[in-house]
């Protein structure tokens, strides 16, 4: 995490980096409570999918389902704060990727196996609270 907001990559991050740093986390914690309706300290299927559909996603059931077996590491059903954040972050930073394919923007690309993969590897995603980047 500490690397998405050291601007001058020195491995440390300065006092206004720290700023940013705090303000990224008070504004996930913020977005996680609003959306943490029942105040259980974790979002449920329901949740996730209000949350993930006010962001512009438009997801079916079952993929909501997928998502959270991925990010549900307790079995609980629930996920996690920092669960969530990398949940939204993975589909933020896909999504992204996706759309720069999608040059008619109706939702749909026809690219072959090689062509996919370059997408996905070439995808920087950064998963917070871990450190662990992906891309090459």
């Amino acid at each position: 995490m500490i690397s998405m907001f050291d601007k001058d990559g020195n491995g440390t991050i300065n006092y206004q980096e720290f700023g940013n740093l705090w303000k990224y986390i008070n504004d996930w914690q913020n977005t996680f409570r609003y959306y943490d309706r029942d105040n259980s300290g974790s979002i449920d299927q329901n949740e996730l999918q209000t949350a993930v559909t006010s962001f512009g996603y438009r997801l079916s059931s079952k993929f909501y389902g997928l998502l959270m077996r991925k990010f549900d590491r307790n079995g609980t059903r629930n996920i996690s704060f920092d669960d969530f954040i990398q949940c939204c972050v993975l589909i933020q930073t896909l999504s992204a990727a996706f759309q720069r394919k999608d040059t008619n923007r109706n939702g749909w690309i026809q690219i072959n196996y090689e062509e996919f993969m370059e997408l996905v590897f070439s995808t920087r995603i950064l998963i917070p609270f871990t450190g662990i980047h992906f891309g090459f």
